[in-house]
């Protein structure tokens, strides 16, 4: 089963409706969401304490009123205060349970503290079936509540802090378990612990970040799925990945491919540079390797490892990067680059062929956070022969820069 990470927040504002029924279309089965109440004791959909990130206001949720949360918009995407500004608003839980009826369940993040009113919710809505609660706590705690509340449904979160309370729900154990690791060797890892959660229901991963399951993320699984999904649900028993790459992911479970390169078209990872060093291959302003990711020795390119996205980064004016691309064919090719940037703009770049005159500025769009990547095209086709060739992507000097890119990519176009 796939689970939407606060929703289909590529396509809309995270925890906004359009991102929950963007994320059941997108095959979905499950979209998480995350609950808190407003001054008024409301339960609204937003993950921060504050609004200040998602948000077109401030100021603390717990300090606000529904109707003054009403008066505010969503940002698109994961937000951030260059982040353009929607006409989503903030939905009440009320709101976003009654949008998931009918689409498939949806999980409750954060709302534990908050569970009876959030309870009542469910019940007001005809969704107690749809909700997931979720928690960390001690296991009379909730014991307690599912005895009071009967169709609850309920899924335990457990690392190696909290590992022996699997034990103590006995017979009666959660339908499903959340499982976080950051290192293959902790104990809820181990073969025979997870085998034991498998027997009794279904087991969860979380592959958004490096420390949710010890590196099996997303971004790894873009590059090849044995580095994330794959390896979590053969290695693993994963019978649920929450993911913020709900298409990718489906696609990836049901035809066996994640990220496709389309017909006829090259792509060529950013830490793949042209070989030459310093002055033939590339141009760095600032000497060494500035990020925490694979640079080439004795190379001073900045690369930096996003979740499992290695990716050129510290992007700044001046600065150029020479790739060898082997196009298939004689035609008409349009370069994509996959960028992520929280800034807008974020920068600006020129292609360069062959060694020849760099083209038209193409500016980067703001991807909401820079680990949020987006496949951007630079609208600049050139007639390409079949055969190798170079491509440069040189930064425009005196101009903001701050931006990173994974890959690029040469795809045919009619002209």
């Amino acid at each position: 089963m796939t689970a939407a990470h606060r929703g289909q927040w590529r396509k809309a504002p995270e925890n906004s409706l359009a991102a929950i029924r963007a994320g059941f279309a997108d095959g979905a089965e499950i979209v998480e969401v995350d609950v808190r109440l407003t001054k008024d004791k409301v339960p609204v959909l937003m993950h921060d304490a504050t609004v200040d990130r998602t948000t077109n206001g401030t100021g603390r949720v717990a300090d606000l009123t529904h109707a003054q949360l009403r008066g505010l918009h969503l940002r698109a995407g994961l937000g951030g205060r260059q982040a353009a500004v929607t006409g989503e608003r903030i939905p009440t839980l009320a709101e976003a349970m009654r949008a998931s009826r009918t689409l498939g369940l949806v999980n409750l993040d954060q709302a534990w503290k908050d569970r009876e009113a959030v309870w009542r919710v469910l019940e007001e809505t005809g969704t107690v079936r749809n909700g997931l609660f979720k928690s960390k706590a001690p296991v009379p705690e909730v014991r307690e509540f599912l005895d009071r509340h009967r169709g609850a449904l309920y899924m335990h979160l457990v690392d190696d802090a909290n590992a022996e309370s699997v034990a103590e729900f006995g017979k009666e154990r959660p339908p499903a378990v959340e499982v976080v690791f950051d290192d293959v060797r902790d104990r809820v890892a181990q073969p025979a612990f997870l085998q034991g959660l498998r027997a009794t229901g279904r087991v969860w991963f979380n592959t958004m970040r490096n420390d949710y399951a010890a590196r099996f993320t997303d971004e790894a699984s873009l590059i090849a799925p044995a580095r994330g999904w794959g390896a979590l649900i053969a290695g693993y028993g994963a019978t649920i990945l929450q993911t913020d790459n709900v298409e990718t992911l489906k696609s990836y479970l049901t035809k066996g491919v994640a990220d496709p390169v389309p017909p006829g078209a090259v792509r060529v990872q950013a830490e793949n540079y042209a070989p030459g060093g310093a002055g033939v291959a590339y141009h760095d302003t600032d000497p060494g390797n500035r990020g925490d990711g694979p640079g080439r020795r004795g190379d001073h390119v900045d690369v930096c490892d996003h979740d499992g996205a290695v990716v050129v980064c510290w992007m700044r004016g001046a600065e150029w990067i020479t790739y060898g691309v082997d196009v298939p064919q004689d035609g008409h090719y349009t370069l994509k680059a996959r960028v992520s940037s929280p800034y807008a703009p974020a920068g600006t770049y020129r292609i360069a062929y062959d060694g020849g005159r760099p083209g038209k500025a193409v500016q980067v769009a703001n991807t909401t956070a820079h680990y949020a990547f987006a496949l951007q095209d630079s609208r600049d086709p050139r007639q390409l022969t079949r055969g190798r060739h170079t491509v440069r992507v040189s930064l425009d000097a005196g101009v903001f820069q701050n931006w990173n890119l994974d890959y690029l990519q040469l795809e045919p176009v009619r002209p």
